[in-house]
């Protein structure tokens, strides 16, 4: 099976290239822009086939299909950050729309017909009512942000070229995940990042924050990259598909199990900076069509996650 990942250099990416390359029978074939670093696969070494190309430049992305052939396509690649989405929301939108429609049109134009995996998010599903809560696929979508609004795009997009091109286009809505080389912009990473610099006595033992009120569930970035083999190779073509693991839980109170992991005591502080316009109180995932569909079930609990996540940042060049 020749697997193609967008964005394979990112955080999920490169996770999903180590799970696909720990199963029988995977090649894996990678894009990423040429200018993006090559720190979260160098651990690979030549055991995936990375290909410089930016998809959207519409000839390149054909070149790129016609030249890699895929049986499999995770399509990953996307501007990530809502922050990001709220300082520059064209770029967001072109971003993440263009690449996408280029690739699934390449595919359509080349006649290849490979299972490809289009990555939404959990966000798309914006304003949820607390009668509402925990969230299904049938959960009405009311996006609250740029990045929300791109997602849904990319979502409805893949939908209708399985409709009009009988694509088999498997839908994901992803939860918060976290895990090793996620990169600063995200909670996690964030207090993380922090707490490790504080204990390397590089920054004042006092930890800046956001909102603490909002609740988010929160799986790990390796049960998050199995549900996407699983969603993408035993899923149903046209399905769309929620992956997300545990209760909610509030930002302080994973700030406070974060804390208790500290090896040194640390003050907080809320940056008003930090503060995101219109954050959704709650978000709590309802995957049981994806654990019906594809047996998935998470392995990680959240404390082995923040564990993992803050002994990255403590041994991590970028921490300094």
């Amino acid at each position: 099976m020749r697997a193609l990942i967008t964005g394979l250099t990112g955080f999920a990416g490169s996770h999903l290239a180590d799970h696909l390359l720990s199963q029988p029978d995977w090649q894996v074939f990678g894009v990423g822009l040429p200018t993006d670093s090559r720190r979260n696969i160098a651990h690979l070494g030549d055991r995936v086939s990375l290909v410089p190309a930016d998809l959207g430049d519409y000839a390149t992305t054909v070149a790129l299909l016609r030249e890699v052939a895929p049986s499999h396509v995770f399509h990953l690649a996307a501007q990530a950050s809502v922050g990001r989405a709220w300082s520059d929301p064209a770029a967001t939108l072109v971003n993440n729309i263009t690449a996408q429609a280029h690739l699934l049109q390449g595919l359509v134009e080349l006649g290849q017909s490979p299972r490809v995996l289009i990555v939404g998010s959990a966000d798309e599903y914006g304003l949820v009512r607390p009668d509402e809560l925990p969230i299904t696929e049938d959960t009405p979508l009311r996006p609250v942000n740029p990045y929300a609004v791109s997602k849904i795009a990319q979502d409805y997009l893949g939908y209708q070229y399985h409709l009009s091109h009988q694509l088999p286009v498997v839908r994901v809505r992803p939860f918060n995940h976290i895990g090793p080389r996620q990169a600063p912009g995200f909670v996690v990473p964030d207090f993380c990042r922090q707490i490790a610099r504080i204990e390397a006595g590089q920054q004042e033992p006092r930890l800046a924050v956001g909102n603490l009120e909002a609740y988010r569930s929160f799986a790990d970035v390796r049960d998050v990259v199995v549900a996407y083999r699983l969603a993408l190779t035993e899923g149903r073509p046209g399905q769309v598909y929620n992956i997300g693991a545990g209760e909610p839980v509030s930002m302080g109170d994973l700030l406070t199990l974060l804390l208790s992991m500290s090896e040194v005591p640390i003050a907080v502080d809320t940056d008003p900076d930090r503060l995101r316009p219109s954050d959704i109180p709650c978000l709590s995932c309802d995957c049981q069509r994806l654990r019906r569909d594809t047996g998935w079930v998470p392995r990680y609990t959240l404390e082995q996650s923040l564990q993992a996540v803050l002994d990255y940042w403590r041994t991590s060049p970028a921490a300094a």
